[in-house]
């Protein structure tokens, strides 16, 4: 919460744990102000937050006139709104000169106010805020140079006189109502206060320059991605520029700091990386980056051809605002906004109305995309206009709502056939898909931010279904899939998603999500014909080979199909403050006890969930996060110190290998193997087993998954049962979907477990006192062996592979297993 003094400019700043905290902070505050300046406080202006509705009995028992902005006019609240620019100026200044961790950005604030409050401005004819509002010259004496480092006196050596004198600390502000510095220990992460601190103010712990280490990892086999069809891209790849935003969220003082929500510009460090992925690329020096362990020497892209290398830095180059008012910058997102509106309205979207007075408007806003041609130049800046859906009611605005989008394991299957058979790969775009859905429903819609009405007052009555309306999917998916079958297309059974033609020797596969196909074939006259037929029913756009689906990068060779989220990972470590942290050389600490952790409650959870939400889209093509994704993923609701550091190691981790990814080998057998483990009893609070399972198409990783049991488990043989049910129903579903690729399966599928007893009970009818018990579904395994679905075979614990996935392993046995699981790093700098 910012409160600045309208006649001194003086600022003052409190972090809130939650915005309820507002009435006691702002009391506090009155009570401050008028006991030692002696000046009752008149008037009072804000925005509209609902946190200051609470003061306004306050208000009117003390006589305080509350004023409040228009709505959607922050300009009328300009002095604290300019402040917040110049708090938020000086603190990323601060951030950045010393490289602080995002973890002490409340720090950063607290001291850029500090600072601001004592620095002469012009508005008050040279003087300070502080000087005005006290009447007294502010001291200088005790300002240090924020970041640097600092040894603080060590009361507690209990008598030993071979304990330190002092502990090594970072120096990050200045407390209130203590004569002292504020220390960030570097071993322990407390914060605390010392008066007696002697300062190296030249030296900065976060960003000191050493010569950076090398990796001890053996280099993979070189193999040049490329693809024949690529055409060469433009010298120049243009992209809108990239703006910070000016807000920021608060958390409680005196308490360990989550990240913030505010937007962030991508960090010095990531344009030395872009550099790096130049057609030419050069090793940027270590000085140049400031940091100990630079990102350009964990990833590279020398391994790829020169035009490949081209597309991956357009689209790590383009940078996509988060806000209208971000957008609204740039001449090039307006008219995509332009664009749009004049799309909607073409195609009779709404019609503009009188809100009816028992209806409610929905409200809406921008969302901004850019779309890359194969070639990796910017096919246009496409600017979307979602509904706010989840403000709908359930049969009053929408009623069914179903539809299907594919199923990671359907793309991951499908590539891999697609790399064994050499067929082709293309992808498609459908502009402004949901707008050929017809809404049944009576919705009303406010009208869009930048939309200008010669009749205001008036509501948008939507015709049209649109992104964000819960039922907007059902209705684009139904138009989709007629056209579809009108042509021939046969859908899929086992993923409904999934669309198949097969006519004489012509085989092609669409694959739906949302708006965006992927189209596989093995006859090029197919697929044009095809294609056109698809622009003769909707607004497509043809975006050629696949290089870019989902966030998804797919690079193809002899070799086969390399998928990874390069870009993807490197926005999570920018955003994490990562850059130039040292790496984690595995993802999860081994035999932690996340579960029982009693740490401090993270005062900004949001933070968190955005974190291990990412993460968890992240596994989609890395099988070696699947464990501490799922660990992660328990503490959503409440998530604690402990939680947030461990979720910051898997981020670390990633800064090892940003480019490491799954490659669909070309040799493919296309055989199914499975692997599946458990972890008897592992949850410390509910003490149900986790289960773990890995399917191989040939050489190629195709579907893992890392999944708590639902019940107790008696025995780790049970529980290794019910590991072996769960992979069952996986490959039954995984063979069905090869048929429909024309791929038979006929001999049994191999599935390697560690565990001898679960393999008896398997493959023997064994009815006794310790396995009566065992639920009827869990029997589908013997039934499944009967049938001849699959082999059970006995594979030692130390190379089951499947053990990835169900515990934290240490660095030599998670190593091991990591080469085993068809993982590749193009990326790895040579």
């Amino acid at each position: 919460m910012t409160l600045v003094d309208d006649f001194s400019r003086a600022v003052w700043v409190y972090l809130l744990r939650d915005k309820k905290e507002v009435y006691r902070f702002f009391l506090s505050f009155i009570a401050t102000v008028e006991k030692q300046f002696e000046v009752p406080v008149k008037i009072v202006r804000s925005d509209n937050g609902t946190e200051f509705k609470c003061l306004l009995p306050y208000f009117e028992e003390r006589g305080i006139i509350f004023q409040t902005s228009c709505i959607h006019t922050p300009q009328q609240n300009g002095r604290v709104e300019r402040k917040h620019r110049h708090i938020l100026n000086v603190a990323r200044a601060l951030m950045f000169q010393a490289n602080v961790p995002i973890l002490l950005w409340g720090e950063c604030v607290l001291t850029a106010v500090h600072l601001i409050n004592r620095t002469p401005s012009g508005l008050l004819d040279g003087r300070t805020p502080y000087e005005v509002l006290t009447g007294k010259t502010p001291d200088f004496h005790h300002l240090r140079v924020f970041g640097c480092l600092a040894f603080a006196h060590n009361v507690k050596t209990g008598g030993d006189k071979f304990l330190p004198r002092s502990r090594k600390c970072v120096f990050i502000g200045y407390p209130n109502g203590k004569k002292g510095w504020k220390m960030f220990h570097c071993d322990t992460e407390d914060i605390f206060v010392s008066r007696d601190v002697q300062f190296h103010e030249d030296v900065f712990p976060f960003s000191e320059v050493t010569p950076a280490s090398t990796s001890n990892t053996a280099p993979a086999e070189p193999i040049i991605f490329d693809s024949d069809d690529v055409v060469p891209v433009n010298s120049e790849v243009q992209v809108p520029p990239d703006t910070g935003s000016t807000s920021a969220d608060t958390t409680s003082d005196g308490i360990t700091l989550g990240r913030g929500m505010r937007s962030k510009r991508p960090s010095v460090l990531l344009r030395d990386y872009v550099a790096h992925l130049s057609p030419s690329p050069s090793s940027p020096s270590d000085s140049s980056s400031g940091t100990r362990y630079p990102i350009s020497h964990y990833v590279s892209c020398d391994k790829y051809s020169t035009r490949h290398r081209m597309f991956l830095g357009a689209i790590l180059a383009g940078q996509e605002p988060r806000s209208f008012r971000e957008a609204m910058t740039d001449d090039g997102w307006r008219a995509a906004m332009q664009n749009e509106i004049q799309a909607l309205e073409h195609n009779h979207t709404w019609d503009m109305v009188p809100l009816p007075h028992n209806k409610k408007a929905l409200g809406c806003k921008w969302v901004y995309k850019i779309k890359y041609k194969s070639d990796g130049t910017v096919e246009r800046l496409k600017a979307r206009l979602v509904v706010f859906g989840n403000h709908q009611e359930a049969g009053i605005d929408y009623n069914e709502t179903f539809a299907p989008v594919a199923k990671m394991v359907t793309v991951r299957l499908l590539l891999a056939v697609a790399a064994a058979r050499n067929w082709e790969l293309h992808q498609m775009d459908v502009h402004n898909a949901f707008l050929h859905g017809d809404l049944a429903e009576e919705v009303y819609m406010r009208p869009p931010p930048g939309f200008s009405s010669s009749r205001p007052g008036l509501v948008c009555r939507l015709r049209k279904s649109l992104y964000g309306l819960r039922q907007a999917p059902r209705c684009w998916f139904a138009k989709l899939a007629t056209a579809l079958k009108q042509y021939g297309f046969l859908q899929s059974y086992s993923d409904y998603s999934l669309f198949t033609l097969h006519k004489d020797d012509v085989q092609m596969h669409v694959l739906i999500y949302v708006d965006d196909m992927i189209i596989a074939g093995n006859n090029s006259t197919a697929l044009s014909r095809f294609k056109n037929y698809l622009h003769s029913c909707f607004h497509m756009k043809d975006l050629g080979v696949l290089k870019y689906f989902l966030g998804i990068e797919v690079a193809r060779s002899t070799d086969g199909i390399f998928l990874c989220q390069r870009k993807y990972i490197l926005d999570i470590i920018s955003e994490a403050g990562l850059l130039g942290a040292k790496p984690s050389s595995f993802p999860m600490e081994q035999n932690h006890s996340l579960g029982l952790a009693t740490g401090e409650l993270l005062a900004d959870p949001e933070s968190y969930r955005r974190l291990v939400g990412r993460l968890i889209y992240l596994s989609f093509t890395r099988p070696d996060l699947a464990y501490s994704v799922h660990s992660l993923s328990q503490f959503m609701q409440a998530p604690r110190r402990e939680h947030w550091s461990a979720a910051l190691r898997v981020v670390r981790y990633l800064k090892g290998s940003p480019g490491q990814g799954i490659l669909l080998s070309s040799s493919s057998t296309l055989t199914l193997t499975a692997w599946c483990d458990s972890d008897w009893a592992s949850c410390p609070l509910t003490r149900r087993s986790l289960t773990g399972w890995l399917v191989f198409l040939g050489g190629s990783p195709v579907s893992w998954k890392t999944k708590k049991q639902h019940t107790v488990s008696r025995s780790s043989t049970e529980a290794e049962y019910r590991s072996m049910a769960a992979v069952t129903a996986e490959l039954k579903w995984v063979k069905r979907l090869l048929l429909t690729f024309g791929i038979a399966h006929p001999q049994p599928i191999s599935l390697h477990c560690d565990n001898r007893s679960a393999l008896h009970i398997a493959h023997n009818p064994v009815f006794h006192e310790r396995t009566k018990h065992i639920e009827v579904d869990c029997h589908y395994v013997r039934d499944a062996l009967q049938e001849g679905l699959i082999s059970a075979q006995h594979v030692s614990t130390t190379e089951q592979l499947a053990d990835i996935f169900t515990k934290a392993l240490g660095q030599r046995q998670f190593s091991h297993l990591l080469r085993k699981l068809g993982m590749f790093d193009p990326h790895a700098p040579t």
